[in-house]
């Protein structure tokens, strides 16, 4: 499975971002993705899963980010987006997205990354 990530940037503190995920199959078909952020010196990380997009879904966040990113499929845009509000340079990072399941089935495909560059 393709994804190509969009929407990174350079924007000042307290200002937001959408990043979008497109992949290169139904987002209705994927289980489980997730987006993930790598900065420099430092391991890649979760920042927020979604599971079930089919359905009712769920979602869950790391603690940095909880109240301020939001996960969630677009069926129009046949994206998986990440809303990140309020951000910080401490944000600043590559972010990727990550398909953890597919038709039921586990797999582990990456997009190239996005940069967001959070400034002070």
């Amino acid at each position: 499975i393709q994804l190509v990530e969009s929407g990174g940037g350079l924007v000042q503190a307290g200002g937001s971002l959408t990043l979008s995920c497109a992949p290169s199959v139904s987002i209705f078909s994927i289980d489980a993705m997730g987006w993930y952020r790598q900065a420099p010196g430092k391991q890649r990380e979760l920042v927020a899963g979604i599971t079930g997009i089919s359905g009712s879904g769920s979602t869950n966040y790391a603690d940095s980010v909880k109240g301020r990113f939001t996960i969630s499929g677009d069926n129009v845009k046949n994206t998986i987006d990440l809303q990140m509000n309020s951000l910080k340079p401490e944000d600043t990072a590559v972010y990727y997205c990550n398909i953890r399941n597919y038709l039921g089935v586990e797999v582990d495909d990456w997009g190239q990354g996005t940069q967001v560059t959070v400034s002070s």
